[in-house]
């Protein structure tokens, strides 16, 4: 079975991760997330991909190649503007096998639901029950065959969200051409399989048991706790005498675990970190290479990327680090409101609810705070801020900016 997977696009509800890497490279337990979405449908079946690249897609190429490091065929095609997703499921047609298996780059589904979805004859779409179909595109059925898709809305007609998994035959090709620009500019591929309704066509509704889907940059938390779950035990660096591990940790190569260090799992801390000593690392933390966790410092539920330093006297709860970040000592990431209300962050500049009681900060690449810095939860932070000592950060951060807005 041939993958064509779309990954070409920003992924712009998920800056200020994504303003140095394309949404799938963002790393989720301790990989990026798209080395997920390859591993599952491996398992499902599939031995040969198409990556439909765009925005930054050297990151994408520079980390697979042609995928023999991950006992793939992995090709490649370009979508140079993002034009919607059926403009890019058409940039691949020419690579196309005569039946294929389409992903979004940014799902993953439970293992058992692919590998019955890859059972369908002819097409089919994948579709999960949720409980804000407002969130999503939903499908309106007819016992298991598709009526149409209907766009996200305020008043969705069914709690079936569009799960960005797809079964087609090359007919779906024929269709996108027949398909006009929607509002934004874009042919949408879900207006192909309307084309395709239309035509009397039958594509099969199929639900999936689970899912993760990485949209927002909170949903990291979430989907490292699903993928951390699956982790077994596993030391490859230095571990001293007088640290304690608790329960299932991986350490990286090169990777020194000094006295006092207390880390309970499940944690993945990568290659060539240095850690401790005196610190406490908590559940559900991703720790990318050649990170510094220091003296006297905690880290609760966190991911936090590579080549970042927090080194003294510092809490990071509930949140997501770019890399190469510096947090000078004393830095404290608050992370829950005083009246346990929801906390409010902020896409793409306008402030949101985050639907978590805990957040702390969202922190893009190349960001430095000055000694006694204290970040009010669900603040994000734009790449390359240079912070001052006992600051207070909340809001949203410009890069130059001194204070929140």
């Amino acid at each position: 079975m041939q993958a064509i997977v779309l990954a070409a696009g920003e992924g712009s509800r998920m800056r200020p991760l994504t303003l140095s890497r394309p949404k799938v490279m963002v790393p989720i337990g301790g990989r990026p997330f798209l080395d997920h979405v390859v591993d599952r449908a491996m398992e499902a079946g599939v031995i040969r991909f198409v990556f439909v690249v765009g925005y930054r897609s050297e990151v994408i190429i520079d980390h697979f190649g042609d995928g023999n490091e991950f006992g793939a065929d992995i090709e490649y095609v370009v979508q140079s503007e993002q034009l919607g997703t059926g403009h890019a499921l058409m940039m691949a047609e020419d690579m196309a096998t005569d039946r294929f298996l389409v992903l979004n780059g940014d799902v993953l589904a439970d293992l058992p639901s692919l590998k019955r979805f890859l059972e369908i004859k002819g097409d089919a779409v994948a579709a999960k029950r949720v409980a804000d179909p407002s969130r999503y595109g939903v499908f309106e059925v007819d016992g298991d065959r598709l009526r149409s898709v209907v766009e996200k809305s305020r008043s969705p007609p069914s709690d079936l969200a569009n799960a960005g998994i797809y079964l087609f035959r090359k007919t779906i090709f024929e269709a996108l051409r027949g398909v006009n620009k929607s509002v934004r500019g874009e042919v949408e591929l879900t207006d192909g399989i309307n084309v395709l309704v239309s035509r009397g066509e039958e594509v099969r509704v199929v639900e999936i048991e689970d899912w993760i889907e990485v949209g927002r940059p909170w949903d990291v938390l979430e989907a490292n706790k699903i993928l951390l779950s699956e982790i077994d035990r596993r030391i490859e660096g230095n571990v001293e005498p007088g640290a304690t591990l608790s329960g299932n940790v991986i350490i990286g190569e090169g990777s020194r675990v000094r006295s006092g260090s207390y880390i309970v799992g499940p944690v993945v801390i990568g290659k060539d970190c240095d850690i401790g000593p005196n610190c406490f690392i908590r559940a559900h933390t991703c720790i990318g290479d050649r990170v510094r966790i220091g003296n006297a410092v905690e880290i609760k539920n966190s991911a936090i990327m590579d080549n970042t330093n927090v080194a003294h006297l510092s809490y990071v709860g509930d949140s997501v680090i770019g890399s190469k970040c510096n947090f000078g000592a004393g830095t404290i990431v608050a992370n829950l409101r005083h009246d346990d209300a929801n906390i409010k962050s902020f896409i793409k500049g306008e402030k949101v609810d985050s639907g978590r009681r805990k957040l702390g900060a969202i922190v893009g690449d190349d960001v430095k705070t000055g000694i006694n810095s204290s970040v009010y939860p669900g603040t994000v932070i734009e790449p390359g801020y240079r912070g001052r000592p006992s600051e207070v950060i909340r809001g949203h951060i410009e890069a130059r900016s001194r204070h929140g807005r």
